[in-house]
């Protein structure tokens, strides 16, 4: 599937897989980060094919049980830590595994974005940052500030990852929640030392 061919059949035959493993509304989700993943390859000069599968992949486990997130994490070689979170972790982290096993994508780097589309991480790819920034902002999105993020990432990926980093944080800690090691170290590294180094 991931040859410069990547016909229109293709396209189709995957996004059928995909839908059939979610809720319309989440498939609508998956649709709009597509639209806009592929857009932000085209600005930023990454693969608009690679951009594709992994926006229509990223959510592919999203809806599947905490038993089946927990016996894969158990099974397939995962840090037994991942065990103590939930499917916000999950569907990225473990997400990938299923895609890779049953859509039978093998491209590392179309794996690994889907591995870091919700948590981020300090070292990330071109791809990894159009997939997290294009999930943060696709069309169906509506919260205070995505406008905001939206015309950010016309003109500047890496500031838009410092600015959905932040304000993801800012979201889960008013929420108290338990934020996840390397959201942090995401946070660390895009915002905190970012900033640091602009004059």
């Amino acid at each position: 599937m991931m040859s410069n061919h990547y016909t229109h059949a293709e396209r189709e035959a995957l996004m059928q897989k995909v839908q059939m493993r979610m809720s319309n509304k989440r498939f609508q989700h998956v649709l709009g980060v597509e639209k806009t993943a592929v857009a932000l390859a085209e600005i930023y000069g990454a693969s608009p094919i690679k951009a594709s599968i992994a926006a229509l992949t990223h959510d592919y486990a999203k809806e599947r049980s905490d038993d089946e997130f927990k016996q894969v994490i158990r099974q397939n070689g995962f840090d037994l830590d991942l065990l103590h979170w939930h499917n916000a972790i999950w569907h990225g982290i473990v997400g990938a595994d299923f895609v890779q096993r049953e859509l039978l994508i093998d491209d590392e780097e179309i794996l690994q974005a889907i591995r870091l589309h919700t948590t981020g991480a300090a070292d990330m790819s071109l791809l990894d940052k159009i997939i997290y920034v294009a999930d943060y902002i696709e069309p169906g999105r509506d919260f205070p500030g995505v406008e905001e993020a939206r015309e950010i990432a016309l003109v500047d990926l890496d500031q838009a990852v410092a600015f959905e980093t932040k304000h993801t944080l800012l979201h889960l800690i008013n929420q108290e929640a338990v934020i996840y090691p390397k959201t942090i170290e995401t946070y660390n590294y895009w915002v905190a030392n970012f900033r640091r180094e602009l004059p």
